[in-house]
């Protein structure tokens, strides 16, 4: 018996000597040489590749540490590639007798991390969702090999089609349109079966973090759209995700570590966030309710990453960096920005910031209420730890305007009076002028709900692009696409009219579009090409004055030359006498309003505006 034992062990043995190494792929799929940080993580995928050996005869290349995971079926690789050029290096992986040879490349880098110029208060950014914007490759729509989905457009929260190469088809009429930059919802691959009428065609559950969803095109196709847009003077601004991943990702099917997510117990002990994020600066916040923001899984298909984990907050960097480097992205939208921990959010900003120290990022930082939001800016004024990050979103400006609009502007508190309150607590924030405003997204309701109050929306977007902003509008307001979450998001997520084959209409050009619609879509672009490098805007002083009677005015002034918004927060008609305001008007005579052209004539000294009228003057 003991000799059949260890004859079976003799043969145990060979056969794991003999069994070939697996390799299936590694992450990144490729990297760059002259970076200032020269480390590299390699995360290398195969069945029982952890305890293999490895070694790399590559100049300038040396293995700083292997990280062997829980998982068998990982392994870590960290490089120091402080003297290596570009080229194709040869990894060899040896489990007992056998080996395997993979060839890894790294490549020159196209330009410098300091050449590389990121979004400012000079632009302003069109929000779109790629699945709902226009379908340029029908072919796309049904991929082989992906888990079971389909398209149908008939329901509001499936996939409908649209694509990368539908945007690139229409890069034209966002330059007709004039806007500078295009922030889309996540291209990432998305791998999730569909629910009950339900998909994450929304692309925030990533399951591949390397791959451009095929439905939306591929890798080279967004490296084409990016390469086009910039050929035209438009910006890219790519949306991540690090707090969490999908629930199809390869890592909740074979944790790589036990701590890779937070309440990896999830089967038994499942923690949902709280969706507050006011604990994250709450000097008096309990443990249980910091644990909840950001270590609550934001819902159960969406596993919650642990940034405590280095070597998870290693792979999401380098991936920015990637994405940077591989398509000339030139800026970055991080979703859920407060739900991680804020102290490695801060180090991939300082990370990014060092390397590309004119690039942007702006987080979501969903709290209306300035004094939170400030304190997440690079260089905040509240003692809080230095966070790096440069731009962060004005929802308070976003809930100040939407209830504006439901009310009339009175002596004190409401309409007009919310702004005016808002922009008062300016002195808040390091930069105003890197805080991003906007008046809707995808997850809000759009501004003008299920309506059309085109006064309204005129008054909201003339203050959103006149203001120290960096401002940011949602797809297809400028043809006053309306709808509301009370059912579903799908219904602020509507197909952008003309961009889908069938379509009965045309938004896309004046001839398909309405006589409504054009005069909207004409009165909002005037002003936006009347912005593009205005430096009344992008640099001149702010000065606003409490609504009075009913009016609300706001004066941008820049080396003689004036900008003057004008709103009549009521619903009567209402003088605006010029003698409150000489230091803005002094002894002018003549101004012209931007978005119609019309002459607006001050040397009678009162100026009458109808109802919820609007006038943004230059003189």
């Amino acid at each position: 018996m003991k000799r059949l034992l260890l004859l079976m062990a003799v043969a145990l043995g060979m056969l794991i000597g003999h069994a070939a190494v697996k390799v299936d792929r590694i992450e990144p799929t490729n990297w760059y040489v002259g970076m200032k940080d020269p480390s590299v993580q390699l995360m290398v995928y195969g069945e029982g590749i952890r305890d293999a050996e490895v070694a790399i005869d590559y100049a300038g290349v040396t293995i700083d540490s292997l990280v062997r995971m829980d998982s068998p079926n990982y392994l870590l690789i960290y490089l120091n590639t402080r003297g290596a050029q570009p080229g194709t290096m040869d990894i060899t992986f040896k489990q007992g007798r056998s080996k395997k040879k993979v060839k890894y490349q790294l490549l020159a880098r196209e330009m410098s991390g300091d050449k590389r110029k990121g979004f400012t208060n000079a632009d302003v950014l069109y929000m779109l969702m790629p699945d709902r914007f226009a379908d340029g490759n029908p072919a796309n729509n049904q991929i082989a090999g992906m888990e079971a989905y389909k398209n149908d457009r008939t329901q509001p929260s499936l996939r409908h089609g649209g694509d990368i190469e539908g945007i690139r088809q229409h890069l034209d009429y966002f330059t007709q349109l004039g806007v500078t930059a295009l922030w889309f919802t996540p291209v990432l691959e998305n791998n999730s079966p569909d629910g009950h009428n339900h998909s994450t065609y929304h692309g925030y559950a990533t399951t591949n973090y390397y791959r451009v969803d095929p439905r939306f095109g591929t890798n080279e196709e967004y490296r084409r759209l990016c390469d086009e847009a910039h050929s035209r003077g438009l910006k890219v601004v790519m949306d991540m995700i690090f707090n969490h991943c999908g629930d199809y990702h390869p890592w909740l099917k074979d944790m790589p570590n036990h701590d890779w997510f937070n309440q990896p117990d999830y089967k038994n002990n499942y923690l949902q966030t709280s969706y507050k994020l006011t604990p994250v600066m709450d000097p008096y916040a309990s443990e249980i309710d910091l644990k909840e923001t950001v270590e609550g899984w934001f819902v159960r298909s969406m596993p919650d990453l642990n940034h405590h984990n280095v070597h998870v907050m290693n792979y999401l960097i380098q991936n920015s960096i990637w994405w940077i480097e591989t398509v000339g992205i030139d800026g970055i939208r991080m979703d859920t920005y407060p739900y991680a921990y804020a102290d490695a959010m801060a180090r991939w900003m300082k990370r990014l910031d060092t390397e590309y120290p004119n690039f942007n990022t702006v987080g979501e930082t969903w709290v209306e209420n300035p004094a939170y939001t400030a304190a997440w800016q690079k260089g905040n004024k509240m003692g809080k730890p230095e966070s790096y990050l440069k731009t962060v979103m004005d929802f308070s400006f976003y809930e100040k305007v939407d209830s504006a609009r439901h009310e009339e502007t009175d002596g004190w508190w409401r309409g007009y009076n919310r702004v005016y309150n808002s922009l008062c607590l300016d002195y808040l924030y390091p930069k105003p002028e890197n805080v991003m405003a906007f008046i809707e997204n995808h997850d809000t309701d759009r501004y003008l709900h299920d309506g059309q109050d085109v006064d309204a929306l005129k008054q909201a977007l003339a203050l959103l692009l006149t203001i120290k902003r960096i401002p940011q509008l949602y797809y297809g307001t400028e043809v006053l696409m309306n709808g509301t979450k009370r059912i579903t998001d799908g219904n602020v997520r509507k197909d952008f009219p003309g961009g889908f084959p069938g379509d009965q209409q045309n938004a896309f050009t004046a001839e398909g579009r309405t006589p409504a619609q054009n005069d909207m879509f004409n009165w909002l672009s005037a002003l936006l090409h009347w912005r593009q490098g205005n430096e009344v805007i992008t640099k001149g002083k702010m000065v606003q004055f409490i609504p009075y009677n009913g009016i609300y005015v706001i004066d941008r002034s820049y080396q003689g030359r004036h900008a003057v918004t004008i709103i009549n927060g009521t619903t009567q008609q209402r003088e605006m006498k010029l003698d409150r305001y000489k230091e803005t008007f002094g002894n002018a005579s003549v101004a012209r309003d931007v978005p119609t052209g019309k002459c607006v004539n001050l040397a009678n000294g009162v100026l009458t505006l109808p109802a919820r009228g609007t006038l943004v003057l230059e003189f």
